[in-house]
Order: C-alpha cells, then structure tokens, then sequence
C-alpha cells in the first residue's frame, strides 16, 4: 500500500500535518506570490489577471481580484466568469474553494476551506483538515461576512454584510447575522 503524502492528505480533506517540509514549500512560494500581486495595485486588470492564473486553480474571464488579497495556497481556488473580489479578502484554501460566475464578494470577507479537530489533544499536536466550500453563481456577499468550512452557498443567495455563514444556504435565500439566519426582503 503506498503511503499517502501530507499534500494528498490536505487536498482529499483528511486530517494532516501543515508543518510537512513539501506544504511549508508551497505556503513559501504562495507568500511570494502574494508579495507580487499585492505589490501590482497599479497594474492593469490584464497584468493582474496574468498574475492570478500564475497561482490560481482557475480563474474565468472577467474575474477581479482586488489587492490586497490573502490565500494559503491558491491552486485550490477557481473563480468563474465574472467573479469580483474586493479589497482585503481572505480564502484559507486548504481543499478546493469554487466560486461560481458573477458572484461579487465584498471587502474583508473571509472563506474558510482549512478546519480543526474538535479534540483538543488533536489541535496540541498540529492535525488540520479541510472541508470543500462551494459558492454558487451570481451570489452576493458583502463586506465582512465570514463563510465556514463545508459550506455550500445556492445560486443567486445573498450573504448579509458581516453574517457568519456555519450552515448551507439555498439558491435565492437571503442570510444575515452570527450564525446567519434566512430573512425574508421586501421586495
């Protein structure tokens, strides 16, 4: 039976070791990245775009990245057609982070892919694991919001400026507050 490295283990969303030599060398070189894109506020959206699909898993046509922007790793993240990210969002990408076409994210949200074992003799020893999130097309999120590991968000949902997104919320469903909770909109 062949043995499992800690990238594999990470990328499946099994518990694993964030400390591997191989993962330390991929969060370097994300770092590096990130001091390039970072540094690119007056590049032109072209140049920017380049520079996101260097690290990227996939990023579609269209799709802005407003820098300052933070990921662990950023080849789990695909961004669709159209995506928009403000200023100062946050990915932890430990598994895969799919955003779907024409979702706009506000400022200072954060997406959680990385999680931690409920023990706490587990966390004392380093264990992490990964819960795919899932953002479905032309979503609005806004400023603030936090969306937590596993979390699928439905086409069309509306994500409350600073909600805690901890459940799946359905296609067209509006959700505000910590945790979010469903609200009705007047039309």
């Amino acid at each position: 039976m062949t043995q499992r490295s800690e990238k594999q283990k990470m990328l499946a969303g099994d518990p694993y070791d964030p400390g591997d030599a191989e993962l330390q060398a991929e969060a370097g070189a994300t770092f590096a990245w990130l001091a390039r894109y970072n540094a690119a506020l007056a590049a032109s959206p072209e140049a920017r775009r380049a520079l996101l699909a260097e690290r990227l898993g996939g990023v579609g046509a269209g799709a802005v990245v407003r820098p300052p922007f933070h990921c662990d790793y950023g080849f789990n993240i695909t961004l669709a057609d159209g995506v928009f990210l403000n200023f100062n969002c946050v990915i932890l990408d430990v598994c895969s982070v799919a955003i779907g076409a024409r979702t706009q994210i506000g400022p200072m949200v954060q997406i959680y892919a990385a999680d931690h074992p409920r023990d706490a003799a587990s966390r004392a020893r380093g264990i992490e694991f990964g819960r795919p999130v899932r953002i479905g097309a032309d979503v609005w999120i806004g400023g603030g919001a936090i969306i937590t590991p596993g979390v699928t968000v439905g086409d069309g949902a509306i994500i409350g400026a600073g909600a805690v997104v901890t459940r799946d919320v359905a296609a067209g469903v509006t959700v505000v507050g910590n945790p979010a909770r469903p609200v009705r909109l007047p039309e």
